[in-house]
């Protein structure tokens, strides 16, 4: 179903959006036929409300309306126009121009088409899925090529996570990394399996060595010039949890353990169609945390990359360990700005729960470009705290760091200062997300969804002084 702004024409039907505050006024100014019939269907301009208008010779749609509810009611919704937008039948749509028949203010116009496009996205690989079919005009206020852009970006997220396993394994993951960096005119280079040895990258092969698909390192690179931005997602393919074993339960979503991957690849998409005058590097440790003889064990003492030993206390904390590797070769690069996004922690849900994006950054002003770019598209997240005096939870006894302490407090905060001391003196920025949409809102079918990534694309500009 559409995700692209449709061609205008003749026959779109116009969309009136109507708060209840002005519901009275914008009812006085309609033909009496128009209010009669909003009024026998109960209409109240409540946020997912939408109706079709007859003509007064009870004709052909005439207009639409939707409901845009109290601004306490929107201040509890996310994508308020795609609520309604989502109950008009398939055809084509265009926004009442005239502000008496438009609630939605101007600043909010981007976000919202963006949700509109978004209603009609569907994961359909495996049997048949049908967004909506309500296909929108572009306003002329809006940057129509941004919005399909940001849209494309968050599907690609979305069907990378929503593919099982057994479909989007590491082989896989990296197919789609070729493909979109083939889109672009990018570079990949793939080190695979015991060359991730070789090149001195063991904490990425300790953890993917059990599978039968090869663990693999991702490095993809676009642009020439401009800033060095470089994004680390982890790839975990599938958790099991290696030998500390998951309980069914608890592995039943574990195909998402690579939406930090997922949304780098939905960012980095973003940032090569706007064309951001930016040296982008995307590293991608994929793997898939599986059981078998060679698994890694509790008790062992790895060596990273970094030179740092990490004594395994719980084989199913894997995701820092293969981002550690990573983020050690992209410090050695000296970006200008270092950001990895991983589904790395529980504890993250339960500060957080499964809406809000979960973020590490180093500087004030760091996260202060975030959270606006967050605002500006509706993207939600919210700042956590690097808490130095926690550094002592990750120090065990007999090696530099623990990937796995004790006693279960401040989970999040302690895999965030993990990470850190693989990221050395790099601006560096983390992202402890969750990918996935519990049960269906506005725009946000259930299922994997992206998290954070618009955020930081809004935020660019300013990280990096585009």
């Amino acid at each position: 179903m559409p995700t692209v702004f449709a061609a205008p024409c003749d026959f779109a039907i116009a969309v009136h959006v109507v708060d209840q505050v002005s519901l009275e006024d914008w009812l006085k100014r309609q033909p009496e036929h128009v209010a009669h019939w909003m009024q026998a269907n109960g209409f109240k301009a409540s946020i997912g409300q939408a109706l079709l208008v007859p003509g007064a010779e009870a004709s052909a749609p005439e207009i639409a309306v939707v409901g845009y509810g109290t601004a306490a009611q929107r201040a509890r919704q996310r994508f308020v126009l795609a609520a309604g937008a989502s109950k008009l039948p398939d055809g084509t749509y265009k926004l009442a121009e005239a502000d008496e028949d438009n609630a939605i203010p101007q600043n909010m116009l981007q976000q919202e088409c963006f949700g509109w496009l978004m209603t009609g996205y569907a994961f359909g690989r495996y049997k048949e899925a049908k967004g909506s079919g309500a296909a929108l005009i572009a306003p002329k206020a809006v940057d129509a090529k941004g919005i399909e852009s940001l849209v494309a970006a968050e599907c690609l997220t979305r069907d990378l996570i929503n593919t099982p396993a057994a479909d989007m394994g590491p082989d896989q993951l990296q197919a789609a990394a070729e493909r979109l960096s083939q889109e672009f005119g990018a570079t990949t280079e793939i080190t695979l399996d015991k060359e991730l040895l070789a090149q001195n990258l063991p904490m990425i092969h300790a953890v993917g060595r059990a599978a039968e698909a090869r663990p693999r390192l991702i490095d993809m690179r676009w642009g020439k010039k401009g800033p060095k931005l470089t994004l680390v997602g982890k790839g975990v393919c599938f958790d099991t949890g290696g030998l500390n074993l998951k309980p069914g339960g608890s592995m039943a979503l574990m195909k998402k353990d690579m939406g930090g991957s997922a949304t780098v690849l939905g960012l980095a998409r973003m940032i090569m169609a706007a064309g951001l005058p930016v040296q982008l590097r995307v590293l991608i440790p994929a793997v898939e945390n599986a059981v078998s003889g060679n698994s890694f064990r509790p008790g062992d003492v790895l060596t990273s990359r970094k030179g740092l030993t990490v004594e395994i206390n719980n084989t199913d904390a894997e995701g820092r360990l293969v981002l550690a590797d990573a983020l050690t070769l992209a410090e050695e690069d000296a970006p200008d700005l270092l950001i990895s996004m991983a589904t790395l922690t529980g504890a993250a849900r339960v500060a957080v729960g499964p809406d809000l994006a979960p973020f590490y950054a180093g500087t004030d002003s760091d996260a202060v470009a975030i959270a606006n770019g967050g605002a500006q598209m509706a993207d939600p997240v919210w700042r956590m705290p690097f808490h130095d005096p926690y550094e002592s939870m990750i120090e065990p006894g007999i090696a530099d760091l623990d990937n796995a302490p004790s006693g279960g407090f401040a989970g999040s905060i302690t895999a965030a200062l993990f990470l850190r001391r693989f990221a050395g003196d790099a601006r560096y920025m983390h992202f402890d997300i969750y990918g996935w949409t519990p049960s269906a809102a506005p725009a946000r079918p259930k299922g994997g969804v992206g998290q954070g990534a618009r955020a930081i694309f809004a935020a660019l500009p300013e990280l990096l002084n585009l």
